[in-house]
């Protein structure tokens, strides 16, 4: 279908324009500069929470998470009572960063997206939201009958 093909398109050039200007700013790729997004947002919360939130895998995000710690972004703070949990949280040069990074990207994303009148762009994120929630129900329904 060729609405798919422009919706892609045009996402990845959404995704190349934007993570360029992350990279350049803050020195951080796209998985990293999700990571911090969650935390800034979301406050401290276990690794295995973390990757389903910025579609990352297991191993993927206990990566991201260790690059992290070693740039002095993040902190990791072992359970008692199960050591097999970390709670991962910003440090304050973590929280500095991603707090500047985060609000250059919305002011990026304002700009590519002000072609749009309010009207035109609640309208997108309602359609995106319903194509996503179809996809995802398609989805598990495939899952749900091949198991069968």
């Amino acid at each position: 279908m060729h609405v798919w093909l422009v919706m892609l398109k045009a996402m990845q050039a959404i995704t190349r324009f934007a993570s360029a200007q992350i990279e350049e700013a803050g020195g951080i790729g796209d998985s990293d500069f999700r990571v911090l997004e969650l935390l800034l947002h979301k406050g401290p919360m276990p690794v295995n929470a973390m990757g389903p939130k910025v579609g990352l895998t297991p191993g993927s995000i206990s990566v991201a998470v260790d690059r992290l710690h070693r740039k002095e972004l993040v902190t990791r703070i072992e359970c008692p009572e199960d050591r097999r949990v970390r709670t991962v949280a910003l440090t304050p040069k973590g929280r500095r960063l991603i707090a500047g990074l985060f609000r250059d990207h919305a002011l990026t994303m304002k700009a590519i997206f002000s072609e749009l009148s309010p009207g035109e762009l609640s309208a997108l994120e309602a359609t995106l939201k319903k194509m996503g929630r179809r996809a995802e129900a398609l989805h598990n329904l495939e899952k749900l009958t091949s198991r069968q």
